[in-house]
């Protein structure tokens, strides 16, 4: 007979792969049509906006992002995609519009783009969040993603702010497809731990080290996509 452990079983969910986001090294920046720099979003740069747009939308989709964020929308016109800034203020386009004189309706996102957390949803609950979610997916296409961007920390109840997030999605009936830190501030040149002098001590505010990072969920809707005809 084998033993017990020669055949583990682990009944939790897999887990989703870990991206990271780096400060870039360079300085270039892209610009509005004003001229003006294209300002971070939340600390990340314009560059990686781009890249999580063009990694989770395709050619023509709508980007719905609820905070109307300038960089949001700026890097989903260049991808040629169709940025809106809000559930409430979604617009058809032209030709979209079929030219009745019904109310027309908006197409559904291939991505949503949410900050957490929010005024007017507790994160922290998961209950709570899970509506607010299942409310945010409806506008899904089959096939989309929802992209939170957390901009809290764990807090100091027993389950942290991440985890409540994951929890909801999945209760919501979404997929956690990816995890992605992105890093607010530059590394340093060299591993601290290797120089002679002591190391600077990391900021703290209220007795608690300063984040440095802000934690990026991507999930994906579980409607499969109708297969092409």
């Amino acid at each position: 007979m084998p033993m017990p452990q020669t055949h583990p079983t682990d009944d939790r969910p897999p887990r989703a792969p870990v991206g990271l986001f780096l400060v870039p090294p360079h300085a270039h920046r892209p610009r509005q049509q004003s001229g003006a720099s294209l300002p971070d979003w939340y600390g990340i740069h314009p560059q990686h906006v781009a890249h999580l747009i063009a990694r989770y939308t395709r050619d023509g989709d709508a980007v719905l992002d609820l905070d109307a964020h300038p960089t949001i929308a700026a890097a989903a016109r260049h991808l040629h995609r169709h940025p809106s800034g809000g559930i409430a203020q979604r617009e058809v386009s032209p030709e979209e519009s079929d030219g009745s004189t019904a109310q027309p309706t908006a197409p559904p996102a291939g991505l949503i783009v949410v900050t957490l957390p929010r005024l007017d949803v507790d994160s922290r609950d998961v209950s709570s969040l899970s509506r607010a979610i299942d409310a945010w997916q409806a506008e899904l296409r089959p096939g989309g993603f929802l992209l939170t961007l957390l901009t809290a920390g764990p807090g100091t109840e027993a389950i942290g702010h991440r985890s409540s997030v994951i929890a909801a999605a999945r209760t919501a009936g979404l997929i956690y497809h990816q995890h992605i830190p992105a890093v607010l501030v530059p590394l340093p040149p060299t591993e601290p731990r290797a120089e002679l002098s002591p190391a600077c001590r990391p900021p703290l505010l209220d007795g608690r080290h300063v984040r440095a990072h802000h934690d990026l969920l991507a999930f994906a809707s579980t409607i499969p996509e109708a297969a092409d005809a």
